[in-house]
């Protein structure tokens, strides 16, 4: 295991941060568990935010609609009471028995964890963007091509090439044509058709700055580069003729989407059929004592591909890794009536060492 850094003593760790994750984390803290969330991506939400964030979503109980990006805010502050560190931007690279019956974790950043228990919430595996594939390209470094943005102020000042048609590239493109505290010095939108996946009000704002020129609208493809020195200097734009027009730029943004890898969760010697790892329905464990999966990454019979499925697969985890942690069932409470819960929420007071639950 890596020796960086200090290890991070806690019940749990959550290993996927998207809304099966937060949920999960929620429920491990409703029962006094210590948790940490670890996801691969460098932020929290998941597929809803990188793949659908503007699409609505209509079975979510007790919400007729709401927007993927809607859903992450609103598990996100639910958790809150709960102050669950979230380490992104980092995939859980390896776990082994620290030989007390606990889990040594360490990410690739080289964080570690020493952990009672595990939640695998990884949905399909850890999503990782899709590369532009250039020789040379991935020897420059992040403040000059970029798959996401930390910080905008890395790029502000740049010319600038966003590479794709999908919402995130849209969004932005848009934000460093418009923004007056990170605006780019110039900004061209590179697409290889001129067709775009976004909301509609989106595409519509694209195309009136590119009409005032106040971005540039490319349709052709990125097909060589030019670095003197490590630095990028320049694109080769392939067009839809098969003309090649240079552009300057010394910053490059490439939203391609997400592919969904499994990685090393192959290699923890979990049971898994179909690249999915096996748990048992009445706690979602694994095949390993400890270690539990919800969400897309588990199947058992009946396994149905749903939010409101994932949701509910965490309640039962949670009070499986309670039960693994306390070698006793937990406590049933409900938030209706709980003091104990409602303290822990912040929305009532301190219980009393004999109130009832």
């Amino acid at each position: 295991m890596p020796a960086a850094q200090p290890v991070i003593e806690t019940d749990a760790v959550v290993v996927g941060a998207g809304p099966v994750g937060l949920f999960q984390a929620f429920q491990l803290g409703l029962l006094q568990l210590s948790v940490h969330l670890v996801d691969a991506l460098p932020y929290a939400g998941g597929q809803c935010i990188e793949l659908y964030p503007d699409k609505p979503i209509y079975d979510v109980p007790g919400v007729p609609v709401c927007t993927g990006r809607e859903l992450v805010a609103r598990l996100r502050q639910q958790l809150q009471p709960f102050a669950v560190p979230m380490h992104l931007g980092q995939e859980v690279a390896e776990i082994a028995p620290a030989g007390d019956g606990r889990f040594l974790l360490a990410t690739g950043a080289g964080t570690r964890f020493r952990a009672r228990t595990l939640v695998i919430a990884a949905g399909a595996g850890a999503f990782q963007p899709r590369r532009l594939k250039l020789d040379g390209l991935e020897s420059l470094d992040a403040s000059q091509v970029a798959y996401h943005v930390p910080d905008p102020a890395v790029f502000a000042g740049r010319r600038l090439a966003v590479v794709g048609g999908g919402d995130t590239a849209l969004e932005q493109a848009l934000a460093f044509a418009e923004s007056s505290d990170h605006r780019a010095a110039r900004v061209t939108l590179v697409h290889r058709r001129d067709v775009f996946q976004a909301p509609p009000e989106r595409i519509a704002r694209m195309r009136a700055l590119v009409a005032a020129g106040a971005m540039d609208l490319v349709i052709g493809q990125v097909t060589g580069f030019a670095a003197p020195g490590d630095r990028l200097q320049s694109l080769d734009l392939t067009l839809t003729d098969g003309s090649v027009r240079p552009l300057a730029a010394d910053a490059l943004l490439i939203f391609f989407g997400l592919s969904p890898k499994l990685g090393p969760v192959a290699e923890w010697g979990l049971a898994m059929e179909r690249k999915q790892l096996l748990v048992d329905p009445a706690d979602f464990g694994t095949s390993v004592p400890g270690i539990f999966a919800v969400g897309d990454i588990n199947t058992y019979p009946g396994k149905k591909k749903l939010l409101v499925s994932g949701f509910h697969e965490c309640a039962l985890a949670a009070f499986g890794a309670a039960r693994h942690i306390q070698g006793r069932e937990p406590l049933l409470q409900y938030t209706t009536t709980s003091s104990r819960l409602h303290a822990l929420l912040g929305v009532g007071g301190t219980p009393r060492a004999d109130a009832p639950d």
